[in-house]
């Protein structure tokens, strides 16, 4: 029986498990699957579900589709299968072209506040179509009643909470919280860890003094310059709301830019 592999790509996408599509798009001569035939592949290699045809063929496939999954851009390759001493990956004469397709979970934003930035940010990031995450160390304020719209709330300070929160090439995170304090404590872990984005509210002078603290705990400077601080783009914002914007722009300008952000590290520091 014929595996559905596009039935199995959904199934994918709502688990939030990254892969890629792999479809034959156009052959000519003798080949061993015609145009229409797919497979889906999951980021560790796997074959989740049917063939483009086997053999080394396929196992390049395969690697070009790790890699549209690691940088979120599509390609097309095309295959000669005539002669391995020229390199190709089979003899059956014909030609192979394929298109690889990653299907990648929504991006996740995890806002660090739950104050009038971070409610409004919450509301915009899900309005553009954001998995959002909200957490706040007042447990008071980080419900949803108190901050609607979050699918993922995490009372309690930060450093106690991210083990419930992967942190991958697809979250982005915004640190909108009431005091530098905060951030210190939060920042260390989220360096480490592949995050496409960190940004960082407040003044210029709060960064100064929070990145001074953190280089006292042994921050690395290059470290460092993955925040972005201050956060957003720059458009005079005042109002919560217009705030949100700001970030939100930042944040879509990167993903955007990057080819959706993935293993392309954070945005520079404007410092």
């Amino acid at each position: 029986m014929e595996v559905n592999v596009l039935g199995l790509a959904s199934r994918c996408i709502e688990s939030g498990d990254p892969c890629a599509l792999v479809t034959v798009i156009r052959t000519s001569g003798s080949v061993p699957r015609r145009e229409g035939a797919k497979m889906l592949v999951s980021a560790d290699g796997a074959i989740l579900g049917g063939t483009v045809g086997g053999g080394e063929m396929e196992s390049r496939a395969i690697a070009l589709a790790q890699q549209a999954i690691a940088d979120g851009r599509p390609r097309t390759a095309t295959y000669h299968l005539a002669d391995l001493a020229r390199g190709d990956p089979g003899v059956c004469g014909g030609t192979v072209e394929v298109f690889i397709e990653p299907l990648l979970p929504a991006p996740t934003l995890l806002v660090v506040g739950a104050g009038h930035v971070g409610r409004a940010l919450v509301h915009l990031a899900k309005w553009c179509g954001f998995r959002v995450a909200i957490s706040d160390d007042r447990a008071e304020l980080c419900t949803p009643e108190q901050c609607p719209g979050a699918d993922v709330y995490l009372p309690g300070p930060l450093s106690e909470q991210l083990d419930k929160l992967p942190l991958t090439a697809q979250t982005f995170v915004a640190l909108v919280t009431r005091g530098y304090p905060i951030d210190v404590a939060a920042l260390p872990r989220l360096l480490q860890s592949p995050v496409a984005y960190i940004g960082v509210i407040g003044s210029q002078r709060r960064w100064t003094i929070a990145a001074q603290a953190l280089r006292e705990q042994g921050i690395r400077e290059e470290a460092l310059q993955r925040v972005r601080a201050p956060i957003g783009i720059e458009i005079q914002a005042e109002t919560p709301e217009e705030i949100a914007i700001s970030i939100m722009a930042e944040i879509i300008l990167l993903r955007r830019s990057s080819g959706g952000g993935e293993g392309q590290g954070t945005a520079p520091n404007r410092s």
